[in-house]
């Protein structure tokens, strides 16, 4: 899988991992991809979410250790 954008928001809570994954959407092509490296355990849902409402795919979701990784392709 290619990625070409990651964003780390390890350390932050709610909302931000999500602002900053938006903001770095905004910045994309569609079709691309987006990595995004989280440690607040809200963000499993709130992307699952974010995702459904943006119309963005949210193609994986994975917990390493006690980080949560989450690639989304733009729409």
């Amino acid at each position: 899988m290619d990625i070409d954008q990651e964003v780390d928001t390890r350390g932050l809570n709610c909302p931000l991992p999500i602002l900053k994954a938006k903001k770095a959407l905004a910045t994309m092509q569609s079709g691309q991809l987006l990595k995004v490296v989280a440690t607040d355990t809200g963000s499993i849902r709130d992307f699952q979410a974010f995702a459904k409402q943006t119309g963005n795919e949210l193609v994986d979701q994975q917990t390493v250790g006690e980080e949560f990784i989450h690639i989304l392709r733009r729409r």
